[in-house]
């Protein structure tokens, strides 16, 4: 059991029969007789829809433990996405709906970290930065001013605007969460 004012961001609570995973929560003290209140913003783990709701902060709520495997990414079919778990070597799959729209940027042998509440994956956690090949992009110009940035389409046919210096066949890192270029990565060229 927990206090409503202690829901953080990843967390999840069994609340009226159905379980919900804690995407965010935000607490505000209360004045004179006025209690505190938590406002959070759920997500149902069996429907995948959302919620949100103000708790009192004293109010306790039953959680349920989240566990979190390292999978590794096999391969996809129109609904879902397939991994392997390296310890045993089960295979799992995940509905694409659980993985969101960055399914796009999974590579066979990618390792995720996917969060589990009572054995039903819920979340998978991609990192923030992915390294990717160029599979097209305008040949490159040299002596171009650095600000100057044209159109590349990476392996798994994402397009982002990348500087003019990058050709194809390049590695680059990119920033999956708003598809911008960081920079080259550091075996440059396949």
């Amino acid at each position: 059991m927990i206090l409503a004012s202690q829901l953080r961001p990843g967390m999840a609570i069994r609340y009226e029969g159905q379980i919900y995973r804690v995407v965010a929560g935000d607490y505000h003290p209360g004045q004179g007789k006025m209690g505190g209140v938590t406002h959070v913003r759920l997500r149902n783990v069996a429907t995948a829809a959302f919620w949100e709701h103000s708790f009192r902060a004293e109010l306790k709520l039953e959680t349920v433990p989240v566990e979190k495997q390292h999978l590794e990414y096999l391969y996809s079919d129109s609904d879902h996405h397939y991994f392997m778990n390296p310890q045993n070597f089960e295979q799992i799959g995940i509905p694409a709906g659980v993985i969101g729209p960055q399914g796009r940027f999974l590579q066979a042998g990618t390792t995720l970290t996917v969060e589990f509440v009572e054995a039903q994956p819920v979340m998978a956690l991609f990192p923030d930065i992915m390294e990717f090949s160029i599979a097209h992009t305008a040949a490159p110009v040299h002596g171009q001013q650095d600000n100057t940035w044209k159109t590349a389409r990476l392996e798994n046919g994402v397009e982002i605007m990348v500087p003019q210096f990058i050709k194809t066949g390049d590695m680059v890192r990119v920033d999956i969460n708003n598809l911008k270029y960081v920079d080259r990565a550091k075996g440059t060229s396949r």
